[in-house]
């Protein structure tokens, strides 16, 4: 090798090593990316309204005269024939009948109390620990007004309770309460009179033990006529619809079906509901969501006032104690990989789509995405939005090669639309 190319060839190496060197300082000192992490998220668009619910139902009256009482709950189901009430001349028979079911109950509590396989099964701490987690419930039930649940509760933290003392002390004996109960409910018994009238439901239905005077106005097959003007004119106990239909002589009323409505007013910009769409409804009254059906949107022109109807197929018997209430509607809960607006960038690429018979095509197009640091090299992934907000987008899941990952560190600040 002759000198001049020895020489070449060191000021080559010396080059390299000079550019090499400004190269590390300049990412160490100049490239200065911000980055966020590519993180999973979920998020549900919520819409608040005052919901007036609408429901198929028939008012069922009595004479007026007498004591009723009632022989099923709120929200119970009913075959023809089935016994709706009862009326009597005065209030002593329905107080009669009232003591002999609770009388009626503790000798069932006791009676299984006393039942051998009850304390020979029955572990102490086992039952401890059932007493303490109905304790919390019936706790549970309260907080969520469900009043019927909490007697339920109640009345099975005093078998518990029962048990616990009876497993735990022998000398705990309840068959003299038994025999005394027995003796009593057939004294009772003997002085029960047959009723004045007996109403019974004529058609196969759910039962109402009020009526609001609504029944006839807010009915389903004018569901779609209503207007805000009279959706706003509604109130839960119908004071603003004069007396109930029939006044004292009113039992209470027949619901055809457990198809019933929500009818209200709603800002549609963000949940973007169409007809058909299924959505999910949180009710104050009710401790559970339920399920809904789009059934009518009407928005003349502005979206943020949108009037739907919705149908939902559950009826309970929190729902039907009331006419209206605050409701608030979200879409199903959307999953993805949360990007920042901040970072988006664009590039055109070519992109290579299959249709629906399997061939390939390939065609540029100028793609949203990010840039990611992979290294101290930022490299281009596209998104697939499923979702946008005001400060970010959601990217697919599982979108697939290409495309940004979980847990990518993602460009913010540092990196033009070109990559540099």
């Amino acid at each position: 090798m002759n000198e001049i190319t020895t020489r070449i060839l060191k000021i080559l190496l010396l080059v390299f090593a000079v550019v090499l060197a400004l190269s590390i300082f300049y990412h160490l000192f100049f490239n200065n990316y911000e980055t966020e992490n590519a993180i999973y998220y979920e998020v549900s668009d919520v819409s608040t309204f005052q919901g007036v619910y609408v429901r198929n139902e028939t008012v069922r009256r009595y004479n007026g005269s007498g004591a009723v009482r009632y022989c099923v709950n709120d929200g119970e189901k009913l075959g023809v024939g089935s016994v709706i009430a009862e009326i009597y001349s005065n209030e002593e028979q329905i107080d009669l009948r009232r003591t002999i079911a609770e009388k009626e109950a503790e000798l069932a509590m006791l009676s299984k109390l006393e039942n051998p396989g009850t304390s020979e099964n029955a572990q102490p701490a086992k039952i401890a620990s059932l007493i303490d987690e109905q304790f919390r419930s019936m706790i549970r039930q309260r907080e969520h007004g469900n009043i019927s649940a909490v007697c339920s509760a109640r009345q099975e933290l005093t078998v518990l309770m029962s048990t616990y003392e009876k497993i735990t002390n022998s000398a705990v004996d309840y068959q003299d309460r038994i025999v005394a109960l027995e003796d009593e409910i057939a004294r009772l018994s003997r002085r029960k009179t047959a009723p004045d009238d007996v109403i019974r439901a004529e058609k196969s239905a759910y039962f109402v033990s009020h009526a609001d005077g609504y029944e006839a106005i807010l009915t389903g097959d004018n569901v779609r006529q209503l207007t805000p003007d009279q959706l706003s004119t509604v109130t839960d106990d119908g004071s603003d619809n004069g007396s109930p239909s029939g006044g004292s002589q009113v039992i209470g009323k027949l619901i055809d079906d457990y198809g019933w409505y929500i009818v209200g007013v709603f800002d549609n910009t963000k949940l973007r509901l169409s007809e058909d769409d299924m959505a999910t409804v949180r009710l104050e009254s009710h401790p559970s969501d339920l399920r809904v059906s789009v059934v009518s949107l009407i928005s003349a022109g502005d979206i943020t006032k949108t009037q739907g109807v919705f149908r939902c197929e559950q009826l309970t018997g929190e729902v039907v104690k009331h006419r209206t209430e605050r409701v608030e509607i979200l879409r199903e809960t959307v999953e993805g990989i949360r990007v920042p607006r901040s970072a988006i960038r664009f590039k055109n690429m070519e992109v290579e789509e299959k249709d629906e018979e399997g061939n390939v095509t390939t065609s540029m197009q100028n793609c949203m995405g990010v840039y990611v640091l992979v290294g101290e090299t930022a490299e281009f992934r596209r998104i697939k939005e499923i979702y946008e907000d005001d400060t970010y987008y959601l990217s697919d899941l599982d979108a697939g090669k290409g495309f940004v990952e979980l847990y990518d560190d993602i460009i913010v600040k540092g990196v033009m639309a070109d990559g540099e």
